[in-house]
């Protein structure tokens, strides 16, 4: 792995908001064990988007059929999922203009092919959700070069396609889309131009825009770049110096010639599930950091969105996304969590298919869905990650808010509530690149000579035989900081070693509860791979009003949904329905003795106080 691979492995938040209202902390028992305490009838908040079921629609880019998009999934997966799961959150498409142009020869083709691509958007806002529309690939001879990733040569002629059909699907038939202006601009595999054209691109669609609202009378959200990273611009770039980033340079371009920009999109592939939180050289994460960007260029209003995400170990066909697909679905949850944290609008998971067997020769099996090519019939099936966002579906529409004392470094939670239900989805996610991805995300806090001296130990051999502790971190001729920051990553490593192979016990102890509750759990872990029955399994312990507590075991990569459903009057325990007819039958029967008691006489009324005989005329009777 070479050092700008190291450095884009990223992610470190000085402070962070908790995404429940629980306490953790270790329990006597077993080294690792750990307790949850949750308070049921604390504050809650409406589940943040962060937390819906959100999927770039993209799969397999190529189909038999040449009037379905070639880089969109199969019909048969987008059935699947609507059906399971909806269509009520963010959902990603791409638009190929090159795709549309290509058959334009073949006018009743190319109709079929864009109604095609706008069933697909009907059917995302007929089920309450929002389209983000990617904007890809230059028209057949609107290019500079014969390529689909040119920057156009005719800048007014790709406005005016651009707004034909933005026109039609945000103006005439009304959609609720967000239009991003392409994708990854900052590689060649998917630009050809530099910074400056990309940015002169992304002013044609937002002219388009402000034209449309101005005469529609209506709102189109637009934004991007969707660089490949949130620092990295066309030249290169690295997080040492975010201000040169593609990102930046599009607020700044947006704010200097007045144009529309609704959000800010990056893609983001690790094995790091904190890979949001990384601290900059300005000593504040990078999230704070493009909110001051958007502060100063007085767009504070604007939208941060992670729009390309998923486990990423650097490998196209990796075995944790196929054979070993438990550790990608664990690695959801932990990541989704961090992303709320630090402070995300938004996220699109890439992909809902995988990739392969396509005349371009792109490979990735990145889908919650594999498949195996058939012209007769669908052969394919859902992986295991298909099912941890079926568990996210699942979740309830409020969650519970509150800082935790401590935090573990690989087992979290995401407690939600509904109106009878109370949802924890619970995860043990352990990175197993944890050394060099600390060290990554932190490395812009060095200061130049630091980052050498780390740089220097990355380059050489040493790195390895640090992580395995055959080198000791402390005896190397490096700055204080670069020594503590080798130990850290040393004592990351040995807990990740320790946890990857050893499962671990959770108790979780539920205060103030007001009703009877059914406990089920749902797991996805190493047990199954692929096409997984999404079966509950009923716990038998007692959650009863009052405080009550539930002890699971949670396996390494893992990803177990909790749901506890208030228990129907009818399924209640036979004591539970003694007690209550005998309480019923003694509020039944008092009425009837307070009757059959004979009527008292009335106590007669107090007389008026007279005055006092004397004491010794009582006393003189007496004798």
């Amino acid at each position: 792995m070479d050092i700008l691979s190291y450095i884009r492995r990223y992610g470190w938040a000085a402070a962070m908001l908790a995404c429940c209202t629980l306490c953790c902390s270790p329990v006597s028992g077993q080294e690792g064990d750990v307790e949850y305490v949750l308070d049921t009838a604390s504050t809650a908040v409406p589940l943040p988007d962060i937390f819906k079921p959100a999927m770039d629609l993209s799969g397999r880019g190529f189909h038999s059929d040449p009037a379905w998009p070639q880089s969109l999934a199969h019909q048969r997966v987008l059935d699947v999922w609507q059906k399971d799961i909806g269509m009520a959150g963010i959902y990603r498409l791409q638009y190929n203009l090159w795709e549309i142009s290509e058959v334009s020869g073949n006018r009743a083709l190319q109709e079929k092919l864009i109604a095609n691509y706008e069933a697909v958007i009907k059917r995302v806002n007929d089920a309450g959700g929002v389209v983000i529309l990617n904007i890809f690939s230059t028209p057949q001879g609107q290019g500079k070069v014969l390529d689909k990733k040119s920057s156009p040569v005719d800048l007014k002629a790709f406005k005016s396609t651009v707004k034909d059909f933005i026109r039609y699907y945000s103006c005439v038939r009304r959609y609720t889309v967000w239009y991003e202006v392409w994708t990854a601009p900052d590689l060649d595999d998917f630009f050809l131009g530099r910074q400056q054209e990309y940015l002169n691109l992304y002013r044609a669609v937002a002219e388009a825009v402000r034209e449309l609202e101005t005469e529609f009378k209506v709102s189109i959200p637009v934004g991007g770049p969707s660089s490949s990273w949130w620092f990295r611009s066309v030249e290169g770039n690295t997080n040492v110096t975010p201000e040169r980033s593609l990102a930046y340079e599009l607020i700044k371009f947006c704010y200097h010639y007045r144009l529309p920009l609704d959000f800010i999109s990056w893609h983001a592939y690790s094995t790091d599930p904190k890979c949001e939180k990384e601290m900059t050289s300005y000593n504040k994460s990078a999230v704070a950091l493009m909110r001051d960007w958007l502060s100063y260029f007085k767009k504070e209003r604007v939208l941060l969105i992670v729009d390309e995400w998923n486990y990423d170990n650097g490998v196209n066909l990796s075995a944790e996304r196929r054979d070993r697909v438990f550790v990608s679905a664990a690695y959801i949850p932990a990541r989704l969590k961090h992303m709320y944290e630090a402070g995300i609008d938004h996220q699109v998971f890439f992909s809902l298919e995988d990739f392969q067997y396509n005349k371009e020769g792109v490979e990735r099996n990145v889908g919650a869905f594999w498949f195996t090519p058939d012209p007769v019939a669908y052969n394919g099936g859902a992986k295991s990650t298909y099912n941890v966002w079926r568990q996210i579906s699942l979740l309830g529409n409020s969650m519970y808010v509150h800082a935790p004392k401590t935090t573990d470094e690989f087992v979290g939670v995401i407690a939600t509530k509904g109106a009878d239900r109370i949802a924890l989805l619970v995860y043990n996610y352990i990175d197993p690149d944890i050394f060099r991805n600390y060290l990554s995300r932190n490395i812009a806090l060095l200061n130049e000579n630091e980052r050498r001296a780390l740089l220097a130990v990355i380059k050489s051999d040493r790195l390895d035989k640090i992580m395995r502790r055959q080198l000791d971190a402390g005896t190397l001729p490096v700055p204080n900081r670069v020594r503590a920051m080798l130990k850290k990553a040393q004592e990351l490593n040995d807990s990740a070693a320790r946890y990857s192979s050893a499962a671990r016990n959770i108790k979780i102890v539920l205060k103030n509860l007001k009703e009877d509750y059914l406990a089920e759990r749902y797991t996805v872990d190493s047990g199954c791979n692929s096409n997984c029955e999404m079966v509950p399994q009923e716990l038998e312990q007692t959650v009863a009003p009052g405080t009550s507590s539930i002890s699971m075991v949670l396996n390494p990569y893992s990803a177990s949904l909790l749901v506890l459903t208030k228990k129907p009057k009818d399924q209640m325990r036979p004591q539970e329905i003694e007690k209550a007819l005998e309480e019923a039958a003694k509020r039944k029967e008092a009425p009837q003795e307070q009757a059959k008691e004979p009527e008292k006489s009335p106590e007669p009324a107090a007389l008026p106080a007279g005055p006092a005989e004397p004491a010794a005329s009582e006393a003189a009777t007496a004798k």
